[in-house]
């Protein structure tokens, strides 16, 4: 493995690569004939990535850009992604991707917010820039990616003359949240080729062999995980990442066995969809040694297991932490949230409320940090323009994940939900998530949301929010078989309180371009959830006599 020197930048590291394994792939692209570009494939070396990288970089030389600059890329999962972004960070500009499933008013924001000097842009997705250019004050040039290629308008300023920085920040991702506007994410060059070098020696099942792997991420590269944290992991070890345009189950099957993949990216939604596949006569035919993602529903992973032949390696990670923590050592802890212990570079605590340490198996927020004396090393560099988010987040010297855990005696996490997303009914505090995935391992339901509303008497109320399966039909009545069928189902796994007591049917639950869901948009602001049309009320129906049995 190349492990860069604390002071390296990703263009010294990308150079040094391409010295070691010139003629070895860097970046695939699977066949697809519906596909707009590449439909046959393409696979570039690092050698022949690192000639683009070199003839793009000149290009923005030439025009005067360099540190101190910004650029937002909107070009999907293309390849040129990549190339675009290596460039310019060969020169010490800075990478904004650009989310293309953004509304012009929400790319606004971003683009105002980031002061881009220069957009690049599909052609499919220039009306989309310009319609969200129209929306805010800032201007900025817009090109083609093809125009791209020869000649880009001169920067608004000019650039710092000095050199490149393992400081300076690389990129800026934008959260995607699920309330509020979005934080942009300072990452540094030292962070993101940090991040590829704690993913590449994590150890266990993860065991990257060098030269030999060929790394399956079907997830947007305008996020990091596709466009650091994968990606680099395979540059610092000889090995080749595999970039689909998008998750498609129907896909899946014939890409991985026709790219060689032996690991595969994914995250929790992946799973059920490709359990809803019928049998494939490639499912197992695959050099998959392991497979890396978050939030797999406890009830399916060794039914996904069993059936497909790869082990689902779960993970805790956010875009703020360099270090993501793996439930890779064996045995592991299928059918559970587990998502594995900490190891050097990192130290966790878990806390109530007041930031007091809570007892082992006892549910609080997860703080981390790589030690006392450094506990930002390697970490974001904060949020753009609001230091105040940055300090309050860092907080007593520890990061402040917003994420709800439990620890076992022994050191293994377990996670729980999102701090926001916790129910409290009647003093009970109920985790969304864990009615979530006994709804979705009922055989009608194909996707549930679940969140607390107000409740006149109890607080908060559980509100499950259902999409059903092709073919299944509900009728809005308490009476309906279906919705009986459900009640039951759910009494039968939870608690009486956890059980639903609204339920909603829909056709989508709205979600990023990363398969998060998002609440927030299930309702119009202002509105009470619950005099929503076709809305179910089964409270009547939860009473702890009645659940007595559960």
């Amino acid at each position: 493995m190349l492990i860069p020197e604390e002071s390296a930048t990703i263009g010294q590291v990308l150079a040094e690569a391409a010295r070691r394994w010139g003629n070895r792939p860097l970046l695939a692209v699977p066949a697809n004939p519906a596909r707009s570009y590449a439909p046959q494939g393409l696979e570039w070396s690092y050698a022949e990535v690192a000639r683009r990288v070199s003839q793009l970089s000149a290009v923005y030389a030439e025009a005067g850009y360099g540190v101190g600059h910004r650029v937002g890329l909107l070009l999907e999962n293309q390849p040129e992604h990549f190339i675009h972004k290596l460039a310019m960070n060969a020169l010490g500009v800075c990478c904004v991707p650009l989310n293309p499933d953004h509304r012009p008013m929400e790319m606004a924001y971003v683009i105002g917010h980031a002061r881009l000097d220069l957009i690049i842009s599909l052609d499919a997705l220039l009306p989309l820039v310009q319609q969200s250019l129209a929306h805010t004050p800032h201007r900025t040039a817009v090109l083609s990616v093809q125009a791209a290629e020869d000649r880009l308008p001169p920067p608004p300023t000019p650039r710092e003359e000095r050199e490149v920085r393992a400081s300076d920040i690389a990129s800026v991702l934008y959260t995607s949240g699920t309330t509020g506007r979005p934080k942009g994410c300072l990452l540094s060059h030292r962070y993101e080729l940090a991040t590829g070098q704690w993913y590449a020696s994590t150890g266990g099942l993860v065991n990257f062999r060098e030269g030999q792997e060929r790394i399956y991420n079907p997830l947007p590269v305008f996020h990091v995980n596709a466009l650091v944290f994968s990606f680099f992991c395979a540059v610092l070890t000889g090995n080749c990442q595999i970039q689909t345009d998008r998750f498609q189950p129907t896909r899946w099957f014939e890409e991985v066995h026709s790219s060689r993949a032996t690991v595969v990216h994914y995250l929790g939604v992946v799973v059920p969809m490709l359990l809803n596949q019928p049998a494939h006569r490639l499912e197992r035919d695959h050099q998959v040694r392991f497979a890396i993602g978050a939030g797999v529903d406890p009830q399916r992973h060794a039914e996904f297991e069993a059936r497909f032949g790869y082990p689902l390696v779960e993970i805790w990670g956010m875009t703020e932490m360099v270090r993501a923590i793996f439930d890779s050592q064996t045995p592991r802890q299928v059918g559970t949230r587990a998502f594995g212990r900490t190891r050097h570079g990192l130290e966790v605590r878990v806390v109530d409320d007041a930031d007091q340490d809570v007892a082992d198996q006892t549910p609080g927020e997860m703080l981390l940090r790589y030690s006392a004396d450094t506990p930002r090393k390697d970490c974001f560099s904060g949020y753009l323009d609001d230091e105040a988010a940055t300090e309050h987040a860092w907080r007593g010297g520890w990061f402040h994940t917003g994420d709800v855990v439990s620890r076992d005696p022994d050191g293994l996490l377990h996670f729980l939900e999102r701090r926001k997303n916790i129910i409290r009914r009647s003093g009970e505090n109920i985790a969304a998530a864990e009615v979530e995935a006994v709804l979705q391992a009922h055989p009608a339901v194909a996707q549930a949301a679940v969140l607390g509303v107000h409740d006149e008497v109890r607080e908060e109320e559980v509100l499950a929010c259902v999409v059903l399966k092709s073919g299944q039909q509900a009728h809005p009545s308490i009476n309906d078989p279906l919705v009986q069928n459900l009640l039951t189902y759910c009494r039968e796994a939870l608690a009486y309180y956890k059980v639903p007591g609204w339920l909603w049917f829909t056709e989508e639950i709205p979600t990023t371009g990363t398969q998060k869901v998002q609440k927030h948009q299930l309702f119009p602001a202002g509105t009470d959830p619950r005099e929503t049309p076709g809305m179910l009320d089964l409270r009547p129906l939860k009473k702890r006599k009645a659940m007595h049995s559960a």
